[in-house]
């Protein structure tokens, strides 16, 4: 009976609310602030390496409202850009927006975790397709966040992003 109990515990779903009392405390207003650097890699559903990019991210907060402009370049030369739009919304939670999302996303912030689910639309042959994406974010250190990404087409794991950001300007 225990270890069904424990199987049964392991199996429950992560929240960002299990991160509450988890320091350092993630304020997207304090982290999202200033140049940032970003470094990552892109595998597929096998979890095989199959891209490494860094992105340069000038963030910055105007009448409360967060710009995170991402520029990106990968390690076959392209280059792409995105630019996140960030809405607190209330009670740790804000609502996120690109021009490669589909509709909103949303965040939830506590303690040093930032759970963030969106629709991303990217290329795919001759047009793009439609991939949910399920980013967790945890801030190790004032100045360092580590973000992992699942991304899912009807359901089925095609592909995670695992990438470091830093504060190029130490929080004062």
């Amino acid at each position: 009976m225990l270890a069904l109990s424990v199987m049964l515990t392991a199996c429950g779903s992560i929240s960002v609310e299990d991160y509450a009392g988890e320091e350092p405390r993630f304020e997207p207003e304090q982290f999202f602030d200033g140049p940032l650097v970003a470094r990552g890699v892109l595998k597929d559903r096998g979890g095989r390496v199959i891209r490494r990019f860094t992105a340069d991210i000038n963030a910055y907060w105007t009448d409360g409202i967060g710009t995170l402009e991402e520029d990106f370049l990968f390690d076959d030369g392209e280059e792409s850009r995105r630019v996140w739009t960030l809405t607190p919304a209330g009670n740790g939670q804000y609502v996120a927006t690109a021009g490669d999302v589909v509709g909103e996303g949303r965040a939830s912030v506590a303690g040093n975790a930032m759970f963030l689910d969106y629709v991303l639309q990217v290329p795919y042959g001759d047009g793009t397709i439609n991939l949910k994406i399920d980013d967790r974010m945890y801030l190790l250190t004032p100045d360092v966040l580590i973000n992992e990404s699942q991304m899912r087409k009807f359901g089925f794991r095609v592909g995670e992003i695992v990438l470091s950001i830093e504060r190029l300007a130490p929080s004062a």
